[in-house]
């Protein structure tokens, strides 16, 4: 019950910043964003053809009325059809939202329970060889352009200049109408096509986040090493690795499941932009790239609105996290 008021009230005091995010992403969509009527009109239009599709598209109306619109939008959770291709942007929500979540998934979290991992073997032999190591491929991996790591990972396993493994680019397209394919046909048909197209991205995805989260969760628990606890429980025999293990490890969950638990919306939403747009994935982040570039609002609109949503949620599942981590943790009135 203390849980679930806490959240509710963690909501109501959401509002505000819920209203600011929207208010300041309506203004740079408003301003700042692709003006849709010239690419559907084309250069040589006339002033009447120019008004009636700003009409159309409601780019006529006052500011405030467009964004009380918008927050009428976001209130029944409907916002129209896409200027583009005239569905529905729930529909297209719904159909690309689980592409991205099913490729973003495997990265996340192998790329939180490894750079755990490594950090705990880097800080176990903190200033030695191996936390050397680590710090230098951590750092290397940071360093390297994102794009640059796609395209070194498509030739390395997409193409004849290296083993040829996966698709180029691509998803998984619906199983062929056998009449005699039965569950685990269609299943196994599923998950192989899935491992094909989904093992690159995420292997790039992973080397890109295990050099930020590696350095993140080593500083995390080099700190927890220099607590008083430790020396005390040295001292009375424990060895290292229990110590690392039992007490030291979750003793730094806080930070680490603050980090894992904030980055969620963007694997549930958000999407990755540059990464679906690169292996031609039809997921949200996919729909997000082209409708940024299109001036397609109501997806804009849409994407930008739930990511905020989720970010609160977010906050408070941390704070959830916390209780469960630590008991001792109060929630504040």
């Amino acid at each position: 019950m203390e849980t679930l008021q806490y959240a509710v009230r963690k909501l109501i005091y959401s509002i505000p910043l819920l209203l600011g995010v929207t208010l300041i992403s309506f203004t740079l969509m408003v301003y700042f964003g692709p003006d849709l009527t010239y690419n559907i009109l084309g250069k040589s239009a006339t002033p009447e053809q120019i008004e009636e599709v700003r009409s159309e598209l409601g780019y006529d109306k006052p500011f405030l009325t467009r964004y009380m619109i918008f927050l009428k939008e976001i209130a029944t959770f409907d916002f129209g059809s896409s200027l583009s291709s005239k569905e529905e942007v729930t529909d297209i929500l719904k159909r690309t939202v689980p592409v991205s979540f099913a490729v973003a998934l495997p990265a996340f979290i192998l790329s939180n329970v490894i750079g755990i991992g490594l950090a705990l073997l880097a800080a176990y032999h903190r200033g030695r060889f191996w936390d050397k190591l680590i710090m230098i491929l951590s750092v290397v991996g940071m360093s390297v352009s994102y794009l640059m790591i796609l395209i070194a990972f498509q030739i390395i396993f997409s193409t004849t200049y290296g083993f040829n493994w996966f698709p180029v680019q691509g998803w998984i397209d619906p199983p062929p109408d056998y009449p005699d394919a039965g569950f685990f046909e269609i299943t196994y048909y599923y998950w192989y096509y899935y491992w094909l197209y989904v093992t690159v991205p995420t292997l790039a995805s992973i080397f890109v986040a295990l050099g930020y989260n590696t350095r993140f969760f080593r500083a995390v628990i080099v700190e927890e090493l220099n607590r008083d606890y430790v020396r005390t429980a040295k001292a009375y025999g424990i060895s290292n690795a229990k110590i690392m293990l039992k007490h030291v490890l979750k003793n730094s969950l806080i930070p680490i499941a603050t980090r894992i638990i904030i980055s969620l919306p963007y694997v549930i939403i958000a999407g990755n932009l540059l990464l679906e747009k690169f292996f031609g994935i039809p997921g949200v982040g996919l729909v997000t790239y082209d409708a940024i570039t299109n001036g397609d609002l109501p997806i804009v609109k849409a994407v930008v609105t739930y990511t905020a949503i989720l970010y609160v949620f977010a906050l408070i599942l941390t704070d959830i996290a916390y209780k469960m981590i630590d008991p001792r943790i109060t929630y504040s009135k």
